[in-house]
């Protein structure tokens, strides 16, 4: 699996998910796409068959309760996988990093998250706790 991280999260996830054995991870910025307009970013994605990682989860996935509804993804009928990092606006990049390794340990053992959505929120800032949601998108 690698993973393209959106350009509002830290490089360093990009890092840690090559540290973490996805060595052909990325960042936004990486690829030369920062600043790039979702509409525009999708095709980069799908094209690159990256696993997206991103704050922006009603951008990509739609509304929460109804994923597919709306956003990028409910233009596709495949894609290798969406991570949704979500919280309070400020996530500093410790908690970043500790919501992605927590979305990684969900698909250990597996290859890809074709057609997968992780949602990773965090629920109590102070104590750092999450929960980690799996589904299939578009529905099976």
């Amino acid at each position: 699996m690698k993973l393209l991280i959106d350009e509002n999260l830290s490089e360093t996830l990009a890092k840690r998910a090559r540290e973490l054995g996805h060595a052909e991870s990325s960042h936004v910025r990486w690829i030369g796409k920062g600043g790039i307009k979702d509409w525009n970013l999708i095709s980069v994605i799908l094209e690159g068959d990256w696993t997206f990682v991103t704050r922006n989860a009603d951008d990509f996935r739609g509304p929460l309760w109804a994923p597919g509804s709306r956003g990028e993804y409910r233009k596709t009928t495949a894609h290798a996988g969406l991570i949704c990092l979500n919280g309070p606006s400020a996530i500093n990049r410790v908690m970043q990093l500790a919501m992605l390794e927590a979305a990684l340990e969900t698909c250990a053992g597996t290859d890809d998250l074709i057609n997968q959505v992780i949602e990773v929120t965090l629920t109590d800032v102070d104590a750092q706790e999450m929960t980690v949601d799996r589904y299939a998108m578009p529905g099976e």
